[in-house]
């Protein structure tokens, strides 16, 4: 099932209906999944991606659906620019009640070939700007009166993969932003989560990762034998962003089809 589509959508959390979003790397994989499954939740919807075609066809559907979104082509690398576009979306919307954390990229190397401005581009993805989207947006949900942040995390690094030390040092920090910030958030009601998938079967990952043994290693590997999709990550990002989830955080909750 295409995980943009309205069917992908199954459970229903009235409280998200009118509360706005931020989704970083909104506009395809899973972080697409993601704004189109708050979306129809009835939730205003803002997200940045440097993708700017797939970003605008996204947007156009949904949109079309009745839905209300906004989005801006942004290398979230500019931690300036990031957060000026947290902040010009809040113009707009209001002060976000949730925040996911999905932009990363995991481009494979080895550990000989990283250079010092190879790591820092590597972290300048996948690490930092969890870090500032947070700093951006915790002041309005304070004046909420609470929220939810929710930090993409991944198992690839759990599982011992070895095809991007950089990535898999970034991605193993997301448990220690969770958990670090748990508590000083907490005091005003925000709660903080990790949402860590496994091998999820995105347009990017079958088209540059996804072998004969890639295949094998899934059929091996996982408990379950279905294919992970965008929406399974999605599903379990509505529920901790819902009052639902409201006694969650300073957890992680993995979706890998019981992988890890």
């Amino acid at each position: 099932m295409d995980s943009t589509s309205p069917e992908a959508v199954a459970a229903r959390y009235p409280s998200l209906n009118g509360r706005p979003v931020f989704v970083t790397g909104g506009g395809s994989g899973i972080g697409a999944a993601i704004v189109a499954a708050f979306a129809r939740q009835g939730a205003p919807v803002a997200f940045v991606d440097v993708a700017e075609a797939a970003s605008a066809a996204l947007a156009r559907q949904l949109e079309g659906e009745g839905h209300r979104v906004w989005w801006r082509v942004c290398d979230v690398r500019d931690v300036a620019a990031l957060q000026a576009a947290v902040r010009d979306a809040a113009a707009e919307f209001g002060d976000f009640h949730a925040l996911v954390n999905n932009v990363a990229s995991d481009d494979r190397h080895t550990l000989e070939s990283v250079t010092p401005e190879y790591w820092d581009e590597r972290m300048a993805i996948n690490q930092r700007p969890a870090f500032f989207a947070i700093q951006a947006v915790v002041p309005g949900m304070r004046r909420r009166g609470g929220g939810a942040i929710v930090n993409l995390g991944s198992t690839g690094w759990q599982t011992k993969a070895g095809a991007y030390p950089c990535y898999a040092i970034a991605k193993s920090s997301v448990d220690g932003l969770t958990r670090g910030l748990a508590v000083p958030l907490g005091r005003d009601r925000i709660r903080v989560n990790t949402v860590s998938p496994g091998w999820v079967m995105t347009e990017r990952q079958v088209t540059l990762w996804l072998t004969p043994e890639g295949e094998r290693e899934l059929e091996r590997n996982q408990c379950l034998p279905d294919r992970l999709a965008g929406e399974d990550v999605a599903n379990m990002v509505l529920f901790l962003a819902a009052d639902e989830g409201r006694m969650c955080t300073a957890q992680e909750f993995k979706v890998d089809a019981g992988w890890s």
